[in-house]
Formats: C-alpha cells, sequence, structure tokens
C-alpha cells in the first residue's frame, strides 16, 4: 500500500530553525522526525510513499539520495504552488499514479495510529474516506469530528469556538482514501480538505471516522518539539529513544562514543562526538552529536542540534539550539528560546523567549513571559 506524506508546510512556529532546514526534517532524539513517521507506517505494511513537496524540496532529496528511508521507497512530487491540503494530495496522488485505496498522513504528526485497523475499518464501512480520531483536552484548536454509532461522521467543524466543540474527537490527521475522492478536488487552486473536500463527503455519507486511542503530537511548536525529544527520551514510545543507542546508567543514553567529564542525568540522549566538561551538567535533554557543554555549563530540558556549543558557565534551560550555534560564556538562554544554525550569542547574554536567526536578530519576551517546557 501507498502512502501520501504531506511535508510541504514552512514551518512558521519553529522558526529560526526551519529558516535552514524543513520542519519534518528536524531531529526528534537524532532521528529526522520524518523517518519516525515513515517507520511507524512501515511497521503496518506501507512500503512506499509519495512525498508531497512544497518549501525546501531540495533538503528532501539531498537527505534521501537513493530514495529509501526508513526501509519505506519514496517518490517525489513538488508542488508548483502552494495548494493546501487537499490540493496537495490530489497533486501528489496523480504525479505518483496512485490508483488504489491509500493512506495520507501530516509528516509533522507523531503517533502510534493502528494504520492497519483503520484501512480494515475504511473496507467494512465501504468509505470514501475514513479519518483517524484523537481525543484532547482543547479540542477548539483542531477540527472536531462527531460521529454516530457507525463511525458515519456527521459534521466536519474545524476549529469550534471554546466551549461549543460538539466532541473532544479531532481529526488526527491520517487518513485513508479512495482514488475517487481526487476527482471531487477542483485543480488550479488551493483545496482545503478540511474545509471543502470532507464536508462534500458528509453530504454524501461517505466519510467514516474512527477512534485510535495511543500517542499523538502534532510538533509544530517550540513547546510540543521539546515534548516530542523527551516523550522519545523517556521511553513514552518504545524502549529505545533511537536506534543504536545505549543505556549507560538508568534513564541516560549514549549514541556512538562521548567525553563525559561532568555530569548527565536522566532522562537525556548525548550523541556521538559529544563532549561535557568538568563540573558541567546536563539533564532531561537531547545532545546532538559533536555538541560541546563547557566547563561549569548547565543544559536542562534541552535539545541541541548536531555540533552546538554552550560556552564555560552558561546555562540552557528549556530551549533550543540550532546546528553549530554557540552560546558564549556566562549566558543564560531559557523559558523556550530558540537558536537558529550558526548563531553566535554573545557572552553574558540574557535570553527568555527569544528567537534568534542566523543574522543575529532577537526578539525576547517580557519580563513573565511563558514558562520553561517541562520534562
Amino acid at each position: 500500500m501507498k502512502a501520501v506524506v504531506l511535508v510541504g508546510g514552512e514551518g512558521t512556529r519553529l522558526r529560526p530553525l526551519t529558516y535552514s532546514t524543513p520542519k519534518q526534517l528536524l531531529p526528534v532524539a537524532q532521528v529526522p522526525m520524518l523517518e519516525r513517521v515513515l517507520a511507524q507506517l512501515a511497521s503496518h505494511g506501507i512500503d512506499e510513499a509519495v512525498l508531497s513537496l512544497g518549501y525546501r524540496p531540495d533538503a528532501f532529496l539531498a537527505a534521501y539520495p537513493e530514495g529509501v528511508a526508513a526501509g519505506v521507497r519514496l517518490q517525489y512530487a513538488v508542488e508548483p504552488e502552494p495548494l493546501d491540503t487537499a490540493g496537495a494530495i490530489r497533486f501528489a496522488a496523480r504525479a505518483c499514479g496512485v490508483d488504489q485505496t491509500f493512506v495520507v498522513v501530516n509528516g509533522d504528526v507523531l503517533a502510534d495510529t493502528d494504520v492497519s485497523s483503520l484501512v480494515d475499518f475504511h473496507r467494512r464501512r465501504s468509505a470514501a474516506a475514513t479519518i483517524a480520531l484523537t481525543a484532547v483536552d482543547d479540542p477548539f484548536h483542531f477540527g472536531v469530528v462527531p460521529t454516530d454509532g457507525d463511525g458515519r461522521v456527521l459534521a466536519f467543524v474545524e476549529k469550534p469556538p471554546p466551549g461549543e466543540a460538539p466532541t473532544d474527537r479531532i481529526n488526527a490527521g491520517t487518513y485513508v482514501l479512495e482514488p475517487e475522492v481526487l476527482d471531487s478536488i477542483n485543480v488550479g487552486r488551493r483545496v482545503s480538505i478540511e474545509r471543502e473536500t470532507f464536508p462534500l463527503l458528509v453530504e454524501a455519507g461517505t466519510l467514516f471516522a474512527m477512534d485510535c486511542p495511543g500517542y499523538w503530537l502534532d510538533t509544530g511548536t517550540p513547546l510540543a518539539f521539546l515534548r516530542a525529544n523527551a516523550d522519545a527520551v523517556r521511553g513514552v514510545r518504545g524502549p529505545v529513544p533511537a536506534p543504536g543507542a545505549t543505556e549507560i546508567e538508568a534513564g541516560v543514553w549514549v549514541l556512538g562514543s562521548a567525553t563525559i567529564d561532568g555530569e548527565v542525568r536522566a532522562a537525556s540522549l548525548i550523541g556521538d562526538a559529544v563532549s561535557i566538561g568538568s563540573g558541567a551538567t546536563v539533564v532531561d535533554s537531547v545532545i546532538g552529536a559533536g555538541a560541546q557543554i563547557e566547563r561549569g555549563a548547565v543544559v536542562e530540558g534541552s535539545v541541541l542540534f548536531a555540533g552546538a556549543r554552550v560556552g564555560v558557565g552558561s546555562s540552557v534551560r528549556g530551549s533550543i539550539m540550532g546546528h553549530r550555534s554557540v552560546v558564549g560564556p556566562e549566558a543564560l538562554v531559557e523559558e523556550l528560546s530558540v537558536i537558529g544554525d550558526d548563531v553566535f550569542v554573545t557572552a553574558g547574554a540574557r535570553l527568555r523567549d527569544a528567537r534568534v536567526g542566523a543574522q543575529g536578530a532577537a526578539t525576547v519576551a517580557e519580563e513573565g513571559g511563558r514558562p520553561c517546557a517541562p520534562w
């Protein structure tokens, strides 16, 4: 069976990280997010995926030059212009010759959806389309999907006002579609599957939905991205946070070889060739390959990408540092700050809820900004 994986978005909420790396290629516990999505699909017999590309297609082609990721064969469909969700699905499926029942997933959603059961449910209902549902505490942020006792969708309510959602079951971003659904999607303009295609199928009585309990996370914000890494290291989605990781003590994992002269506490994942200096402390964090935590530095509840460096006596808490970024000595980076690739934060700087891009421009929250992300 084939899948269409939507990876065309610009990842604006994760900027400046996504200026240089598409969101779906950002590492979650040192494995690109897309590979985690594809591995889940492969576990349910999906052996070929069409990547619906829009933003930075070159990055995906460079990452997988042989056209294989997580054991899944890849095809590429590059949108000539933004086509929105339904338009992107139609374009990708048609471009790559999808002519049988197929699965659609969002490449920035990590989930343990039982795709096999979803496909079986879809076929037993003779549905044109079937949506995976998940329950959330705040349904007004999502597309809410009330159903009857047989799973037939009664309405598709996109982002209802607070207190007015008819159910806490939302669209989880995984679909099973029949090829004829593509015929209902107009060509040559942006078409939303949530606002146009699904309502038409509701009217026809051919849209179904199935509860899919289990892990589900939209990784599109810095807080959610930190949680995705924390969940992987804490074993929420499996016993080992990344292929090849070794647990050197309870809750402390290492990939390859690292030099650890300081202290590392659970739940943490330390990448290959990482250096942690004397008196330094790493706790509840993911440290990418080749990163350096210098003498007396503290990294807590954070994610550092490959090659990042934290200077002597500095603290990074509840934040994300991009590839090869540097925090100078005696600096403080905290409260969901996001430092882009190849950025240098000057010695003694104080960043709270900041976004610092490659040009060095920073926006910093006022006192009383968002709290540190809890691990």
